[in-house]
């Protein structure tokens, strides 16, 4: 089931955590990057954060979400991370899905990832979403904007 989190409430943003501390690790090996922000992350960092965080649950227990923001223009996905017990289950499609879904009216969505980060292109891509540019962040490292 996704639901909306309240990101705000400790125990949310502890479940947030323990979610997207191991998922970034993972895709920090996949693009042979450990500068990823999100790694940095503390409970503070994420109850402070003016993102807007959707998980989605089974049987309370939260197997990964997505986070976003919004302006007048548009929504940026900031986060999408499932735990890597959950991987390849379909949990981030149906993230996506129900975002795109039953969030996003009539602006467009932007979305960054690492440009190695071979599985999260496809995602996107199989949404509709269309290469903008590539920009080195880093030394040799790079992240893919799209847009839908």
């Amino acid at each position: 089931m996704i639901t909306k989190l309240n990101n705000k409430d400790i125990k949310i943003a502890n479940l947030i955590l323990n979610v997207q501390l191991p998922a970034y690790k993972v895709e920090a090996n996949l693009i042979n990057f450990e500068g990823i922000p999100q790694l940095k992350d503390n409970a503070k960092s994420i109850t402070d954060s003016n993102e807007i965080f959707i998980g989605y649950m089974d049987q309370n227990e939260l197997m990964g979400f997505l986070a976003y923001s919004e302006t007048e223009d548009e929504y940026q996905i900031c986060r999408l991370v499932v735990h890597p017990n959950y991987f390849k289950q379909g949990i981030a499609k149906k993230l996506v899905g129900n975002f795109l879904n039953n969030i996003v009216k009539t602006k467009k969505v932007i979305v960054s990832t690492g440009s190695e980060n071979y599985p999260a292109i496809n995602l996107y891509k199989n949404f509709g979403f269309k290469f903008k540019s590539k920009i080195e962040v880093a030394p040799d490292f790079f992240i893919t904007l799209f847009e839908i």
